[in-house]
């Protein structure tokens, strides 16, 4: 059952919505409220921001005290690909580093309509090398993204698992976007009051803006129409009310059987970008609070791996010395 903030979120969004789907507002007004409401969101208490610019591309360093330096957060904010900025995205990404222990990285990757497909690709995979050309290991380095950036960080992995590069340890999607197609009929079905707001955002539009003269159904666009082989462990976050419910589910299961380890975390009742409000939804810091116990099961995984390989490799030393004495001895 959600907690009565939810209840009380879903009440001002449903309270928005005739406003907004008479004004159809222009996509600019809405980044321009999307900034504005960033100044409603603090950082965390002992998270330290640093700038960073790669190549041009503006770029920032969430540090909380006493992380992990050795290892790395690249977080892509979501936004439908066309809205979103480190202004945006800093509380929650913050958070979420402070969480897992873990330095965030994160890009204002390029959006469109004015940047259509593959610029943001493209940003994600200059964040990802540059990562690596600072020294960080692929294996300690996880993506996370949320809603576009979630099905961004996927793109991400596919192309490095195209390009023959080394994956991450594992890819965070909250709610993520696997397919910009959108069926008439998902939109429909689930939760009323949010595809309401949606349309009278235009969402549809959105991926068109994105995608430009690609398909949607590419799958550097959509993730959930690619192959899915040879990605690196998954956690997906979904709410059984949002709208991308039915494609997310649909990606785990496809995952699933291309032998994709893939970790579902389903939650009940919450609208879509539920994740931004940490501060006041209980469910949002409990998301939150689970992802960061799977990047400690990665983490630990990793260790568990590792112990079995130097017990394997002081193993087969001994066989081996034991083998080189015998054939001393019979010498």
């Amino acid at each position: 059952m959600p907690s009565p903030q939810h209840l009380l979120l879903k009440q001002l969004l449903a309270a928005a919505t005739p406003a907004l789907a008479t004004s159809r507002p222009r996509l600019a007004n809405v980044r321009l409220a999307a900034e504005f409401s960033s100044l409603l969101q603090f950082m965390p208490w002992n998270v330290f921001l640093e700038d960073v610019d790669v190549d041009g591309m503006a770029a920032e360093w969430l540090r909380p005290a006493q992380a992990d330096n050795s290892r790395a957060l690249l977080y892509l904010h979501g936004g439908g690909y066309v809205l979103g900025s480190l202004n945006t995205h800093r509380s929650l990404i913050g958070t979420l580093a402070q969480r897992c222990g873990l330095p965030a990285f994160t890009i204002d990757y390029r959006k469109a309509p004015e940047y259509p497909f593959p610029a943001a690709l493209e940003d994600a995979l200059v964040a990802y090398r540059w990562l690596r050309g600072q020294g960080y290991p692929a294996e300690n380095i996880i993506v996370a993204g949320d809603s576009a950036g979630g099905g961004l960080a996927l793109a991400l992995a596919l192309s490095l698992r195209e390009a023959g590069e080394a994956q991450p340890a594992a890819i965070i999607g909250l709610s993520p976007w696997t397919d910009l197609v959108l069926p008439e009929r998902v939109l429909r079905e689930v939760c009323q009051e949010e595809t309401q707001l949606l349309e009278a955002l235009q969402i549809r539009d959105w991926g068109t803006h994105y995608a430009g003269a690609t398909p949607l159904t590419h799958p550097l666009v959509s993730p959930g129409q690619a192959e899915l082989h040879g990605l690196p462990p998954l956690l997906i976050q979904l709410s059984d009310a949002e709208v991308l419910c039915d494609d997310g589910l649909n990606f785990v299961e496809k995952a699933r059987r291309a032998g994709v380890p893939v970790t579902l975390q389903a939650f009940q009742g919450l609208v879509h970008w539920w994740h931004l409000f940490w501060r006041v939804l209980p469910e949002a810091r409990q998301a939150l609070d689970d992802a960061a116990g799977f990047v400690r099961g990665i983490w630990a995984a990793q260790a568990a791996a590792g112990a079995t390989l130097q017990a394997a490799r002081r193993t087969a030393s001994r066989r081996g010395a034991a083998q080189l004495g015998r054939m001393r001895a019979q010498s």
